[in-house]
């Protein structure tokens, strides 16, 4: 009998920024904790039951994670997209944001548990099975809470990140990653030169959100200049916990479809589709379904804000089958 073809690893798919609603310029999320087994309080944003729905079914959750050193409001422009239709729900990681930061506690395992916690805690499961969506580092600690959840997860969306080893595709290795993320002193010399920076990346997509997540990422000192919101302990635990992961093995363990979201515009794009492959490769293995797949030639790290519509549409689509 002669073997058919190889099961496909990665399903390209085109997403249609159309399919996702329009933003709600009014929307206005609300904050809560709630408190980990150690201790530690988690903060996340709630951005409400879509209008209708409330005393209804439970409307379907969604559980956005931002990426490396980012807070909550980073994801306001697809959170206003998604909340006319979905329950969206924002998770602050330990460190990061309104969460505190305790002195340990930031392995994946426990931010992907403490994602579970936000989604548990905020009624994002109450509509029956979650889907999950991570930007960066967030993909990583979102797979590894999709796994937690098992048949609870619907969907997961890796933006930009959570399919790669770090020193694979970076070149580098963890004290050169993290001596790389300092900011040069003239951007932090004061606000107004830390909000042009930031503006600068991409001018066209700049606004009010914008703005309130890059004032979020710093703290300002009583003489004007500005110091990181994340403190120290924390950047150096969370950066050697992503050079630490295993994207073969976290991706494999999750039941829901995936949905791989790829900015080609950052770092050796064959590099970064090989580990993604090899990712695929690993789930396909394990009796998992391929990877679906949307990329982005021409757009860097950032989607979320670069490509807040295609996002929504992808998560919005995120738990159907490739």
């Amino acid at each position: 009998m002669t073997p058919g073809p190889p099961p496909a690893t990665l399903v390209p798919i085109a997403l249609d920024a159309g399919e996702a609603p329009p933003p709600d310029p009014a929307a206005e999320p609300v904050g809560f904790l709630v408190t980990a087994d150690d201790g530690t309080r988690i903060h996340f944003q709630d951005w409400g039951v879509p209008a209708g729905a409330a005393g209804l079914v439970p409307a379907p959750g969604v559980v956005l994670v931002p990426g490396l050193l980012a807070a909550a409001w980073t994801w306001a422009p697809v959170a206003r997209r998604l909340a006319g239709t979905r329950r969206a729900v924002v998770a602050d990681l330990r460190g990061h944001g309104l969460s505190d930061a305790p002195p340990d506690g930031y392995d994946l395992a426990t931010l992907a548990a403490d994602v579970v916690l936000a989604a548990d805690g905020s009624g994002a499961l109450d509509g029956g099975p979650v889907v999950l969506a991570g930007h960066g580092l967030g993909g990583m600690v979102a797979a590894g809470a999709a796994a937690l959840l098992g048949e609870r997860c619907g969907g997961l969306v890796l933006v930009d990140g959570g399919w790669e080893r770090v020193e694979e595709t970076s070149g580098l290795d963890v004290d050169e990653f993290l001596r790389g993320m300092d900011e040069p002193p003239e951007v932090l010399r004061s606000m107004e030169a830390w909000l042009a920076d930031r503006r600068g990346f991409d001018p066209a997509s700049w606004d009010a959100d914008q703005e309130r997540a890059a004032r979020d990422g710093v703290v300002e000192t009583a003489a004007g200049h500005l110091l990181r919101a994340v403190r120290p302990h924390v950047v150096g635990a969370v950066v050697r916990a992503m050079f630490a992961y295993e994207p073969a093995e976290a991706l494999a363990a999750v039941a829901a479809p995936v949905t791989a979201l790829v900015a080609f515009a950052t770092g050796d794009a064959g590099l970064r589709l090989g580990e993604l492959r090899r990712a695929a490769a690993a789930r396909v293995t394990a009796g998992r379904g391929p990877i679906s797949i949307a990329g982005f030639p021409s757009d860097a790290h950032n989607l979320v804000r670069y490509r807040p519509a295609e996002v929504a549409a992808a998560i919005l689509g995120a738990t159907e089958p490739a």
